[in-house]
């Protein structure tokens, strides 16, 4: 019987399926510090207003804040770095030419462990504009008061 894989999330950009119409997702590792993995641990991570770009054949994570780990000494990271994200040569090559046509962007849609490895997934979104967002507004409403009817 083959085991399931255990992930725990440790932060999840929820602003993004109200933002962006989610068109792909991948997963990818993430080069990290051994200070940033500890503040990741311990959940000091933002991902708001964070984006990934295709440089040099290679994908990076930009404005994503990771907080210096409080046991930290002289060594601790920079909290904006930018920071290399693993993917397959396929995988960016499918990236790139998606992020080519106009309004397209990657982000990242959450972080978690798997095995004990910090990964992110990222998605290739579009942004909404406000009339898409008072639509999914409206699903969601009525979608809740159908099941308040099921319910009772």
């Amino acid at each position: 019987m083959p085991e399931a894989i255990e992930e725990k999330n440790i932060v999840v950009n929820r602003k993004a399926n109200h933002e962006y119409f989610i068109i792909n997702t991948y997963e990818a590792g993430i080069v990290l510090q051994g200070t940033e993995v500890k503040s990741i641990r311990q959940g000091k991570i933002n991902l708001i207003d964070s984006y990934a770009s295709i440089e040099k054949g290679e994908v990076w994570l930009h404005s994503c804040h990771i907080s210096n780990y409080d046991q930290g000494s002289y060594e601790n990271h920079d909290p904006l770095r930018d920071r290399k994200l693993l993917l397959k040569s396929n995988e960016i090559r499918k990236l790139f030419n998606k992020v080519k046509e106009k309004g397209l962007t990657i982000i990242p849609l959450r972080v978690y462990l798997k095995k004990n490895l910090v990964k992110v997934e990222i998605a290739i979104v579009k942004g909404k504009k406000i009339y898409d967002k008072r639509e999914d507004i409206a699903k969601k409403d009525f979608q809740r008061e159908q099941e308040k009817r099921i319910k009772y």
